[in-house]
Parts: structure tokens; C-alpha cells; sequence
């Protein structure tokens, strides 16, 4: 594999109603439908393939594991915006009333990491993390976080 490419990833998640995945992954987050069927239906998300599975009497479970002071809910999936795009993207949810499990915040200030990230669930209870690097190039950048 390339390091200069960027190859899409598929996700396959649950939820509970596809419906109900519909209206907040295409309504609120803004990413585009494709194929569907009446147990399932793909979304454009941000270039990558997710794929929401009816799974009848869902509800995620979690734990948390904390990061720099946050009980970060695992399992957990997202993606990495640039700044402008992430501070977009919290203003539309605080306005569609998402509850955060994470508010939008800036994290491990001064290090390599550095980045905005904000936690929230879909409607299903599945949790997601935006995140965005004040270094985009650090995103896989190697080194030890102590806490």
C-alpha cells in the first residue's frame, strides 16, 4: 500500500432502525445514501463506505478508556476533518441539539497530537469521534503520550 494514498475503508455498524440511520447520517452529518436495501444502506462517509445493518432489539454498549483527562467511549469510529471543517461540523450539531459525550475541545496542547475532537452517538448508541489536528501531517506522526 501506498502512504501517499488514501484508500477508502468499509465499516459495517448496527443500528436499530435503518430509517432512523438514514435521517441522521445523511440529515444531520450530511453524507450521501447509496445502495439500500429494507436491512441495510451505505453512506458516502467523507469518502469512505459505512454500511448501517438493521440488527433488531440493538442498543451499543460501551466502555471508556481515559485520554488526556476524557473517558473516551470504545468502541468508537470517526473522521479526521481539517480545523475549519471540524468547527463547521460542531456548530451544525449543536444546532440539530446532538448531545456531546465529549464537548468539542482542544487536546493534548503542545504535543504532536495536538487536536479538536468532540464525541457524540448516532441514534442507535453508537459512538463517534470527529477529530481534527492542528498538524495535519501529524496525524500518524509516532511518539509516546503520557498522560
Amino acid at each position: 500500500m501506498s502512504n501517499n494514498q488514501l484508500v477508502p475503508f468499509h465499516l459495517a455498524i448496527p443500528v436499530r432502525d435503518v430509517q432512523e440511520a438514514r435521517d441522521f447520517y445523511v440529515g444531520v452529518l450530511g453524507c450521501s445514501e447509496g445502495r439500500s436495501a429494507k436491512t441495510w444502506v451505505d453512506f458516502n462517509f467523507w469518502g469512505h463506505q459505512l454500511v448501517a445493518h438493521r440488527v433488531e432489539g440493538y442498543s451499543a454498549e460501551s466502555t471508556a478508556n481515559q485520554v488526556d483527562g476524557d473517558p473516551v467511549p470504545v468502541p468508537h469510529f470517526g473522521i479526521a476533518l481539517d480545523v475549519e471543517a471540524f468547527h463547521s461540523l460542531a456548530e451544525k450539531l449543536k444546532e440539530s441539539s446532538i448531545k456531546f459525550i465529549i464537548e468539542p475541545h482542544l487536546r493534548f496542547v503542545g504535543q504532536p497530537g495536538e487536536q479538536w475532537t468532540m464525541f457524540f452517538k448516532d441514534p442507535s448508541g453508537n459512538s463517534l469521534e470527529f477529530k481534527a489536528l492542528t498538524t495535519p501531517q501529524n496525524l500518524f506522526a509516532k511518539y509516546f503520550v503520557t498522560e
